[in-house]
């Protein structure tokens, strides 16, 4: 199998992704607190959107080309919890996401920290947990939620409801999350049991 260097389009596309997170960021700080207008609103969700579609591309390319790598490996699911995670915490700043939706935002981001984990602590064991047909349904729904909140207030002038939409798609992603965190909470526990024993 070919090695994949570290320069090679699908590790790009994952570095780009990386550098898309602050970009996304600072549109929506430049709207809310710096009163730049709406219009960032949507410069924010053109570069969200082509950096969740190089989330489908970097891995599909890296596959077709055996140009997998270790950093690849290493950055991309990195790459795509701080794309969502800054996302949803600058979302509660400006007050897209408020009240009783803070906490789907919270069930998801806690998720992420503890799957992460749990990842490091079973691949020092070389245990892999495969990633479900639900968990893909999970990453889907949180990545619309985003976007769909990212155009917010934006959007709601044109299609009014679009926000409540957003919310709504939110709380249907932190259901998956939290059922798909399940699984690897009972895959980790389960070896740690084993381990103590």
């Amino acid at each position: 199998m070919k090695r994949g260097h570290a320069f090679s389009l699908p590790n790009m596309l994952t570095y780009g992704r990386c550098v898309a997170v602050p970009v996304v960021a600072a549109c929506l700080f430049w709207a809310d607190i710096l009163a730049g207008g709406l219009w960032l609103r949507w410069l924010a969700l053109a570069i969200y959107i082509v950096a969740a579609i190089t989330d489908f591309f970097d891995g599909y390319l890296a596959r077709a080309w055996s140009q997998q790598s270790a950093i690849g490996r290493m950055l991309d699911p990195i790459a795509d919890k701080l794309l969502v995670s800054t996302s949803l915490l600058m979302l509660a700043s400006d007050g897209t996401i408020r009240g009783w939706s803070l906490w789907a935002a919270a069930v998801i981001l806690c998720r992420e920290i503890l799957v992460s984990g749990l990842r490091e602590f079973l691949a020092e064991l070389r245990v892999s947990v495969p990633v479900t047909r639900l968990a893909k349904w999970k990453t889907t729904a949180q990545l619309v939620a985003v976007g769909v909140l990212l155009a917010g207030p934006a959007a709601d002038l044109l299609v009014p409801g679009i926000t409540l939409v957003g919310i709504m798609l939110l709380w249907i992603a932190a259901v998956l999350t939290l059922y798909t965190g399940w699984d690897y909470f009972r895959a980790g526990a389960r070896h740690l049991i084993e381990d103590a024993a």
